[in-house]
């Protein structure tokens, strides 16, 4: 599952921040609101469009990279100053093992923000470090169900799939993921050697 954590890893380097003390929620929800949200919202998509479609064009993976890390960035951004104390703390408390408190804060951002892919895949994340593959995958499909152009939750599919011998299911995931993310040198060994594997096995 090594990728999988890589990709993960590398989704959390724009969110993570000096934690915010626990009082700063109130004043945070009073300041949600914005008459311009929507038209932000609207212009985020199409910036969030435009790197994809780079990317999906890109072939050099340095510059791939570049422009992986400014749509993990997009993901990252939840629009909720709530939102983003509440993943703080849920990063904080997996650092720190207390998983359990992690899992509370991750459910609290869901409920606030259903939307928000990055609190999905955090929340797979944990399930999936935690060895419930069930809850992981489920919360990936969530993932997918609302971004399905979600490399990082592609990547996760693809070696959870992996890690319980559903080769061709698992080769299918990479193969998505290439699709969004061509590129990624690691991703097209992986589907290689599995397409080798898979063609052996049927000899």
């Amino acid at each position: 599952m090594r990728y999988f954590r890589v990709v993960h890893i590398t989704l959390w380097l724009g969110l993570i921040s000096p934690l915010a003390l626990p009082a700063a929620c109130s004043s945070a929800m009073a300041q949600e609101a914005s008459p311009s949200d929507d038209a932000l919202g609207t212009e985020s998509a199409r910036g969030l469009d435009a790197l994809l479609t780079a990317l999906k064009r890109e072939r050099d993976p340095e510059a791939a990279n570049k422009i992986a890390i400014e749509i993990i960035s997009y993901w990252n951004a939840s629009g909720s100053a709530t939102v983003d104390l509440l993943m703080q703390w849920a990063n904080s408390a997996i650092n720190e093992k207390r998983n359990a408190a992690a899992l509370d804060f991750l459910d609290q951002a869901i409920v606030l923000k259903p939307d928000y892919v990055a609190v999905w895949n955090q929340r797979a994340t944990l399930h999936y470090t935690l060895g419930n593959y069930r809850k992981a995958m489920a919360d990936i499909n969530h993932v997918l169900a609302i971004e399905p152009r979600h490399f990082g939750a592609l990547a996760g599919m693809a070696a959870i799939l992996g890690e319980q011998g559903s080769d061709e299911m698992a080769l299918k995931a990479w193969e998505r993921y290439l699709e969004i993310y061509p590129a990624d040198r690691e991703a097209q060994d992986v589907v290689t050697k599995l397409s080798e594997k898979l063609a052996g096995s049927r000899i």
